[in-house]
């Protein structure tokens, strides 16, 4: 059974939807899998065995504004999350007018050229968020067409299967936690894209991997450091990386790590301060 521990989250006074973003950002970092904001502030939770009150404490401490933060922890057993998505937050999302997001459960869905089936669980990625949104779209307007792309911390497996429909040939998805690589799994199946590869570990995993001509990571800040030399290693020269999961102050302590890789900034996109961040490998 998938038990989860629900935090709810309410800063007083509340500073605004970046607040949400922010603290859904600091406990992504300590193991928190899936966010549902709303106005007051943010519903966050966490597998029963990977919760921490002093590890909720640590990572609340660096929350910038000047306001007290109201918590409500409570331990709820293993649900069926569709319907929990459904009813609280996941809806059909269209992605830079090119491709729409929607679950098995949905039957109201709106038309566009790339159609994603995706039933997200408890797994971090359904297109909502700015930083799965801007992957997105900058994987729409690359040339993909037969090439080999690896997805880092691929979650539901959302973006790997986009690059599948855009024409990427050989598709590698990476996922550290076992819950989600199964969810992918299942959204793979959905959606029948053979040749997506998905694999359960992290990014020692790339090790004796072919390279690839794209490499996406959409996770966080400090795995991306912590990881960066691994994903140049996997990534053949002249070719692509695009990273988010960061805020825009982030980018140049991205930039700092990865130049010495050979990695140098091709592009970058920005929305509500989440950074898409894509960088150019040398020749």
């Amino acid at each position: 059974m998938n038990d989860y521990v629900e935090v709810r989250l309410d800063p007083k006074p509340f500073p605004g939807e970046d607040a949400t973003d922010l603290i859904a950002a600091l406990l992504g970092d300590i193991g928190y899998e899936s966010f549902v904001p709303d106005a007051t502030g943010v519903t966050a939770y966490v597998p029963v065995a990977a919760y921490s009150a002093d590890a909720l404490d640590e990572a609340l401490a660096d929350f910038p504004y000047d306001c007290t933060i109201d918590r409500r922890v409570t331990t709820i057993e293993g649900r069926d999350w569709n319907a929990e998505w459904e009813r609280h937050y996941f809806q059909p999302i269209v992605i830079a007018g090119r491709c729409v997001v929607h679950s098995s459960f949905h039957t109201d869905i709106p038309e566009a050229p790339y159609d994603i089936v995706i039933d997200p669980k408890m797994a971090f990625g359904t297109g909502h968020h700015a930083t799965t949104s801007q992957v997105a779209a900058a994987l729409l307007d690359m040339d993909l067409t037969g090439l080999r792309l690896i997805d880092m911390g691929t979650g539901t497996g959302i973006l790997a299967i986009l690059a599948a429909m855009h024409g990427a040939a050989d598709v590698l998805g990476v996922e550290i936690d076992e819950f989600a690589y199964v969810n992918a799994v299942e959204n793979v199946r959905l959606n029948g894209h053979p040749e997506i590869r998905l694999v359960h570990g992290d990014a020692s995993a790339l090790a004796g991997e072919r390279a690839a001509d794209v490499l996406v990571a959409n996770i966080n800040r400090n795995i991306i450091l912590a990881d960066i030399a691994a994903y140049a290693r996997a990534l053949r020269p002249g070719g692509r990386m695009v990273l988010s999961g960061f805020y825009t102050d982030d980018i140049p302590m991205i930039a700092e790590a990865a130049a010495p890789l050979g990695l140098h900034e091709a592009a970058r996109t920005e929305r509500d301060r989440w950074a898409c961040l894509i960088l150019k490998k040398d020749a």
